[in-house]
């Protein structure tokens, strides 16, 4: 196996893509838990987030090399114009792109992890090994955005512990805080007011999502995570 959380993100994916199927034409129009976009935007993302990193992994091993996004104007309106696919097309769209990442990644060897993409043209770039656990973010979290009955109550705790830290250091610069769940404390900047839950839940709701359910103390208000 060229990663050890490729596994992961296949079942991460498998999951998804048994909620997707169970969708309705009416679901598809519905709005997700994110701001301004429905349900068929997020599948677009996603969907579109797995055939660029695909393109861009083939070309970082194979050649020749290309970004993920030719920009990030590019990105919103492919994944705006791919929402307004039939739900059937859509659908379809999803199934094919996610298929086409997990060949793409299945040929990998262990040389192949440490080559770069980037993101966009002269933007960041990251190795293929931070790209596979980049698309098992995408996944996880965005299936979570759907609203489709998957919550951060069904995160596995290995995503919850390869997620956790980042969003803790992210927020350390914006807030001070304690972080207390049954497996213990964490601090978040200098520690500060504490906040209670599953470590699930709080990073769902350091990613800024949601209202703080299932969490308890005095949440102060998180600007956008990036």
């Amino acid at each position: 196996m060229a990663h050890l959380h490729l596994p992961d993100v296949h079942e991460a994916t498998d999951a998804l893509l048994r909620t997707v199927d169970e969708m309705t034409p009416e679901d598809y129009a519905a709005p997700s838990l994110l701001p301004d976009w429905s349900r068929a935007h997020v599948v677009s993302h996603i969907a579109m987030n797995a055939r660029c990193f695909a393109r861009a992994i083939e070309g970082a091993v194979h050649g020749p090399s290309v970004p993920v996004y030719a920009s990030p104007e590019a990105r919103d309106a492919d994944i705006a114009e791919a929402a307004k696919l039939p739900a059937d097309e859509l659908r379809e769209f999803l199934f094919d792109a996610c298929g086409t990442w997990r060949d793409t990644v299945e040929d990998l060897s262990e040389g192949d992890l440490g080559a770069e993409i980037e993101r966009t043209p002269g933007g960041p770039r990251l190795t293929i090994s931070d790209g596979l656990l980049a698309r098992w973010r995408e996944v996880e979290i965005h299936h979570a955005d759907l609203g489709m009955g998957w919550t951060p109550d069904d995160w596995s705790t290995d995503f919850v512990d390869e997620v956790l830290p980042g969003l803790v250091e992210f927020r350390s610069e914006e807030v001070d805080l304690s972080l207390e769940s049954p497996e213990g404390t964490i601090q978040v900047g200098a520690g500060g007011a504490t906040i209670r839950g599953s470590r699930a839940r709080l990073a769902w709701w350091l990613m800024g999502r949601g209202a703080g359910e299932g969490l308890v103390g005095d949440l102060p208000t998180l600007g956008p995570w990036r």
